[in-house]
């Protein structure tokens, strides 16, 4: 496995969208989470934004809908040139349907759980997806401190996905920090969201080569 650094432009400065992207190159994926004040209780950015970071950002977007119906609105940031488009287990009525409309339409299909919600109730999904995204904070903002609770469930995550030999993508996102993002490795995450560890370093840059670092020296053999 390789590791993936995903930095969340949550906790960026929303003035300076452009800047802030820039800040973060060296990463391999920029992520945008989509909050429509329903699913969770917050309210951040849809599509007129995300197309415009889309025409800014040097890195693929992985964008994450934390919003009812992603069945109707999930494919449309397909359409807009999102590389990766996360739904969740929570809100989504067709899985199967919707994640293979976003493949069709290029993007790769990824499924978030909420923290309460286990992994063994989407494991027949798996076949369907790109990526398995285990919240490791309940969704809505960003700085909240990272649930260890959470770690088995990652672990539960790796092992379903070994057994059935796929190639998938397991994401952790929240509180994923320099002093949270070995645990998650060890337990056999490979894809890290990091908002606020990355930008509220002086050097975004080198917080996402040191993030990249501690994960990989972590990851199982």
């Amino acid at each position: 496995m390789d590791v993936q650094i995903c930095p969340s432009i949550l906790t960026a400065d929303f003035a300076a969208l452009g800047e802030q992207v820039q800040r973060v190159s060296n990463a391999d994926w920029l992520h945008l989470d989509i909050m429509d004040n329903h699913f969770v209780p917050n309210l951040t950015i849809g599509l007129p934004v995300v197309r415009s970071v889309l025409r800014r950002s040097p890195l693929p977007v992985d964008a994450h809908l934390m919003i009812e119906d992603p069945d109707r609105w999930a494919p449309a940031y397909a359409e807009a040139g999102c590389a990766s488009v996360t739904f969740h287990a929570e809100a989504v009525k067709a899985p199967i349907r919707l994640a293979r409309e976003l493949r069709r339409l290029g993007s790769r299909a990824g499924l978030a759980l909420n923290p309460a919600t286990p992994v063994d109730s989407v494991a027949d999904l798996l076949p369907e997806l790109d990526m398995l995204v285990v919240m490791t904070v309940e969704p809505g903002f960003g700085g909240q401190p990272f649930l260890p609770t959470c770690l088995g469930k990652i672990r539960r995550a790796r092992e379903l996905i070994r057994a059935r030999g796929q190639q998938l993508w397991l994401q952790v996102d929240g509180g994923i920090s320099a002093s949270t993002i070995e645990q998650c490795a060890e337990a056999g995450a490979d894809v890290f969201v990091a908002g606020s560890a990355v930008y509220s370093a002086a050097d975004a840059a080198a917080e996402v080569d040191r993030l990249r670092a501690l994960a990989q020296a972590c990851l199982p053999v």
